[in-house]
């Protein structure tokens, strides 16, 4: 047994707790919390643990599930489209990096978690995601094993139906994401409705985050040529200075970008597409500043 095993799991854990909630801080909040609980068992009760990763994980899900059964009001009462804590890449000394890395972490994956019932986001992120039996899940949950087992199935049906819809589409690689989010400025830039029209799925979304707190859709726009004509009346208004200024990053294991707030005085904005069949079926926008000091 490793002697600080919470250093080995670290980037499984963290990626458990953000799954869950979707939020950074509350991720790093619930592992530190977990490390205070193994210090506190004493090398007699370490010793006893079977599997020091899956008590771990296990003690992570149990400080996050009340935050995950309370997200469901939470969201009710946010105002305008909700998206996760962003996963800004920055650099090998962030082990958030690790966890952006997976794919289970992409912002379209968070989005289909957030249509799971509470206790079957759980169940999912705990057996199928980390591995954890299900006598251990049912523990977490307060429910018998059967019902564990129940909760999991019914997530693996929810995400098998939201990839087959094509809310969940194959990872992309990286320089064919680059290609789209390239053509996709470039668009905006020209400032015509068709370019942008061209560069989208017909069937695309638009979230914006901006939580009430700053100016932001109030609902999800649908569809390739109502999305376009807002963001170049948005890039007209804000002229060509902002759209000059995006800067390339890797958000959540894709390739995104950081715009500039308009204001210019708060954090700036981080947006990510989502690709399927060479153009983007998702276009995330977080401006919530909360959300974004990280």
């Amino acid at each position: 047994m490793t002697a600080d095993p919470l250093a080995e799991h670290r980037p499984h854990l963290l990626a458990v707790g953000y799954r869950l909630t979707g939020s950074r801080a509350d991720a790093e909040d619930a592992v530190q919390d977990a490390w205070l609980r193994w210090d506190r068992l004493g090398d007699e009760g370490r010793a006893a643990v079977r599997d020091v990763r899956a008590w771990l994980a296990t003690t992570v899900s149990r400080l996050c599930l009340d935050r995950v059964r309370s997200a469901p009001a939470r969201r009710e009462r946010y105002v305008g489209p909700w998206l996760p804590e962003p996963l800004v890449t920055t650099g090998p000394d962030d082990v958030f990096d690790a966890v952006a890395a997976r794919q289970d972490v992409r912002m379209a994956a968070l989005l289909v978690l957030e249509h799971l019932t509470p206790d079957q986001r759980v169940a999912f992120v705990l057996h199928d995601g980390a591995g954890v039996g299900f006598d251990d899940v049912a523990e977490v949950l307060g429910c018998t094993t059967t019902t564990a087992r129940q909760h999991a199935s019914r997530a693996r049906r929810s995400v098998a139906a939201a990839t087959a819809a094509g809310r969940l589409p194959d990872p992309v690689p990286a320089p064919e994401q680059r290609r789209v989010l390239d053509a996709f400025l470039a668009a905006l830039a020209a400032g015509d409705v068709p370019a942008p029209v061209a560069v989208l799925h017909p069937d695309a979304e638009l979230r914006t985050d901006g939580g009430g707190i700053v100016k932001a859709a109030r609902r999800v726009v649908r569809g390739a040529d109502r999305i376009a004509r807002l963001l170049v009346a948005l890039a007209q208004e804000t002229g060509p200075e902002l759209l000059a200024a995006v800067r390339p990053v890797t958000v959540n294991g894709e390739v995104g970008m950081l715009l500039p707030a308009p204001d210019q005085v708060g954090p700036p904005m981080v947006g990510v597409l989502t690709v399927a069949d060479g153009r983007a079926v998702g276009v995330h926008v977080v401006m919530t500043p909360e959300k974004l000091r990280a």
